[in-house]
């Protein structure tokens, strides 16, 4: 009688399961065109959540319909991955050599800034197609940070090009950072095809990856433009508000997932979440009684015997008079009534266990083994039995190589809720040691060949930096693919946070000199005493914490270079953040440690200002700090841009000699800039004329005046290639 259970169960399910699903709500528009439009889109008032409007319209010419987001047109809409798939318009660069040898052009800024959607990072790249084509992608994430990165396309000759290879001939690719909201394509105009006699054009897109193959014929004529029409897909990753799954979940009136067998997941390319049916169900889980049952036993093939469905899931019964597994092609048998044979099963089924046992314990030996030989292996790959001899020669060597055991326990399993910052290099966590002593924790991201074979001897000189001003590294991990490096916990945040807070009036220009001098000792020292010399390549104010007293220390050694002992400059891959680098470094690619001097000269006018280091939204004359401050002090108009608080009569002859040693800190001529021993004496020297004697601020008085502060915030850093190198081809990989 139990199958005909079944079947009666598989009935009512059926007919539970047969109402039409429905996509979007009552009275509102499912299509536009031949694109679906599913709530929470939608055309109508009140048929759309809020951000996510849709415009549909009419082509005069043809009748036919496209469907709008902003001005660019969506081509499909998918609720179960979050994604939306649009049309992206084509950047082009040409080279006219019958008008005047001119260069026409056209750039296309994709702008989805202060909205739900989001370029996926995983699924498009940004593509430079021509010969002789340098071409840039400046971006920025719906934190505000921002980003640039870029490519070479060269052609040796026509025959030189290959059908499905993307690799720098006639073609280049790079990948797209996590969360970008805005991308702007662009090209240097000295790259301009002019030396091709077979290519004219160059183009630049972000685009969806699957649908992107080279074609020679891209390069020798028009087909890349003309094929696609001037427009290429790109997808995008959109969510539901800004918060979490746990967050949304407690605002019920709110909360998004509205129908019933619907579950709820955390967006991984920016914030917010998006909702899915739950497994067994389909349909539109943001409408009510949007997921219905699937009946699994339409078409389906699995089942060889009676396929029942049920709620959520279905069943799978032998008929009447038969037993087996109908799921297998063994299938359902006849019962036989022979005691033989069910001996002979049972002894058959039982054997096989114990050999199934048997099997899964020397497994689980096995990979005990395996791992060990990993650990060991890493350790050996790192230089680890370097840092131990090192260890054993001192009696007092001041760092620790930590298990991973450790310090997994010290975050509780690098919880996220530990998670102090996020950078270019990798995150960083705060732990607790078993001693209770707070610690920084980063994980990086990469680490390539060259890292691999010097990362003991460079970790060796690390870990001899010993000064009051300087973040120390306490030990490492190394028994994992990428080691793991633990730093002392500096608990009042960082200089970026105290300067930009709303509340940051607090801070006297007594404080902001003492903090300047006391970072740029730690530079001086990096430069001048550490052996070998060091190069931070990456100073912002981000990147100097305060401690407990609001002491500066000088922190992320991440894209630090230690300096060749015979070299004063080196070539490296232009790496820093947009703002502060170096305008001499980005475009020679040659590193000195002047280079930090002008990224110093930068922190100097953020104290002075109170002014970011770089706005991507206004025009570009007013975008870097930097620009902005030496036309101020070319027109005499310094006041200007100065922070209001600091500002009085008194002040003001101390202010204009900081501002003159910023200004020689950011000569576009390197050799001109001063060293950084000779920026921290003279910060020395205009602290000592102030006229009130130097009282160090009660860090108590300090913290009150600015409200709760801030943890670690780690900028994301821009990593783009200088143009010698791009032209080259020679992709360099290191510090």
């Amino acid at each position: 009688m139990a199958w005909q259970v079944f079947v009666f169960i598989s009935l009512v399910a059926q007919l539970s399961s047969a109402e039409i699903l429905a996509v979007t709500k009552p009275g509102c528009s499912s299509k536009c065109g031949d694109v679906d439009v599913p709530f929470p889109f939608g055309i109508e008032p009140g048929c759309f959540l809020e951000g996510f409007n849709l415009t549909c319209q009419k082509n005069a010419t043809d009748g036919t319909y496209k469907l709008l987001v902003y001005d660019v047109e969506v081509l499909e809409i998918m609720l179960t991955t979050g994604q939306a798939r649009m049309n992206n318009h084509i950047s082009w660069q040409c080279y006219r050599p019958n008008r005047t040898k001119s260069i026409d052009m056209y750039t296309w800024q994709f702008n989805f800034a202060h909205t739900q959607y989001r370029i996926s990072q995983f699924h498009n790249k940004f593509v430079a197609i021509g010969c002789d084509t340098l071409a840039y992608n400046a971006m920025v994430d719906f934190k505000n940070d921002s980003y640039r990165t870029g490519c070479v396309s060269v052609c040796y000759s026509q025959e030189s090009l290959t059908d499905g290879t993307c690799s720098g001939i006639g073609c280049c690719e790079t990948q797209i950072p996590p969360g970008i909201t805005y991308y702007r394509a662009s090209f240097d105009k000295n790259f301009n095809g002019s030396m091709s006699n077979f290519s004219r054009c160059s183009y630049a897109v972000v685009m969806e990856a699957d649908d992107f193959i080279f074609n020679t014929s891209y390069v020798t004529g028009y087909d890349f433009w003309n094929t696609n029409k001037g427009q290429v897909p790109i997808l995008m990753d959109w969510s539901i508000g800004n918060e979490t799954c746990k967050v949304a979940q407690r605002n019920a009136s709110n909360y998004a997932c509205v129908s019933p067998n619907s579950v709820c997941k955390d967006k991984q390319n920016g914030p917010g979440y998006i909702c899915n049916c739950s497994e067994g169900y389909e349909g539109n889980p943001y409408i009510e009684n949007g997921c219905q049952d699937i009946d699994e036993c339409k078409n389906n093939s699995t089942c060889g015997g009676i396929c029942v469905n049920t709620i959520g899931s279905f069943y799978c019964l032998c008929p009447p008079g038969t037993r087996g597994d109908p799921r297998t092609t063994a299938g359902c048998n006849n019962i036989r009534k022979s005691s033989e044979w069910v001996k002979f099963v049972v002894g058959i089924s039982v054997g096989l266990m114990v050999v199934a046992i048997l099997i899964c314990l020397l497994y689980f030996v096995h990979e005990r083994r395996k791992i060990a030989t990993i650990k060991e292996n890493c350790l050996k790959k790192y230089g680890g039995q370097l840092l131990y001899q090192e260890m054993k020669s001192k009696q007092r060597f001041p760092f620790t190589i930590f298990k991973e055991e450790e310090l997994k326990e010290a975050t509780n399993n690098f919880d996220a809720s530990n998670i102090l910052g996020e950078g270019g290099n990798g995150t960083v966590y705060k732990g607790t040691l078993k001693n209770n002593i707070d610690v920084a924790i980063k994980r990086c991201k990469t680490i390539n060949e060259r890292q691999k074979k010097e990362f003991g001897k460079e970790i060796l000189i690390l870990s001899d930096i010993n000064h009051k001003n300087i973040v120390r590294i306490l030990g490492c991990c190394l028994e994992v693919e990428i080691p793991i490096l633990v730093y002392e916990f500096i608990p009042k945040g960082n200089l970026f946070d105290l300067i930009h807070s709303c509340r940051a009036s607090c801070i006297s220009l007594s404080i902001r000199l003492r903090i300047a001098q006391e970072a740029a000792e730690a530079l001086a020292y990096l430069h001048s005493w550490a052996s070998p010399s060091i190069v931070h390549r990456d100073v912002k104010s981000s990147n100097i914490l305060l401690d407990e007293n609001f002491v500066a220390k000088v922190s992320d050694f991440g894209a630090s270079v230690l300096k060749p002992m015979d070299e004063d400059q080196y070539m490296t891959l232009v790496q820093g953040t947009r703002g502060y680098l170096d305008p001499e470094y980005m475009q020679t690619g040659l590193l000195t440690v002047k280079s930090d001097v002008y990224s110093f000269g930068v922190v100097l006018l953020e104290l002075l200002t109170r002014k970011k280091a770089f706005y991507p939204d206004k025009p570009d004359d007013q975008r870097n700090l930097s620009s902005t401050f030496l036309s101020a002090m070319t027109e005499n108009k310094l006041e200007e841009i100065l922070d209001d608080q600091i500002m009085d009569v008194e002040s003001m002859n101390l202010i204009n000699r900081v501002a003159e040693l910023a200004r020689e800190c950011l000569n576009i001529e390197g050799e001109k800039r001063p060293e950084m021993r000779e920026v921290a004496e003279a910060l020395d020297r205009l602290r000592k004329t102030m006229k009130h004697h130097w009282v160090h601020d009660n860090p108590e008085d300090i913290e009150s005046r600015l409200g709760e502060t801030s943890n670690y915030k780690e900028v994301e850093m821009i990593s783009y290639h200088s143009i010698e190198e791009s032209a080259m081809l020679a992709m360099e990989s290191g510090r």
